[in-house]
């Protein structure tokens, strides 16, 4: 009889003996869910957290961004809202991490290409270590 958690893989592996008869490859894995392997643990694991709070972090801030940017100065004025950053920072922000993205992967390629040896260079045949070796 099998285990719960097994897999069998469609690979026979040839026995050599007498018998001379196939057995089938099967690896089982350990199910975190199961409570017998889990017993000394509780509660949820601290990634588990830290992605659930940063998920939510991140909808409440886009939202409060969204808002912020698209909702008129009198509605923000009539629910109480008068101390808020400038509208021009709600293009500004983004506008700028573009750039600052692009101009960083642009120095990531070009100090590839400065440590690259050329392609005329000895080096990119053989390695240092083995001229050293002669």
């Amino acid at each position: 009889m099998e285990e719960p958690h097994s897999v069998n893989s469609p690979r026979t592996i040839l026995s050599f003996s007498k018998r001379g008869r196939t057995t089938t490859a099967s690896v089982s894995f350990v199910d975190p869910n199961d409570e017998k392997s889990n017993s000394g643990e509780h509660g949820p694991k601290p990634s588990e957290v830290y992605g659930f709070v940063g998920s939510i972090t991140t909808v409440v801030a886009t939202a409060i961004y969204l808002a912020w940017a698209y909702i008129p100065e009198p509605w923000l004025h009539s629910i109480g809202i008068f101390y808020y950053p400038s509208r021009y920072w709600a293009l500004a922000v983004p506008s700028y991490a573009m750039v600052i993205i692009v101009l960083a992967v642009i120095f990531y390629i070009g100090l590839n290409f400065m440590s690259t040896p050329p392609p005329t260079s000895l080096t990119t045949m053989f390695v240092y270590f083995t001229l050293l070796c002669r």
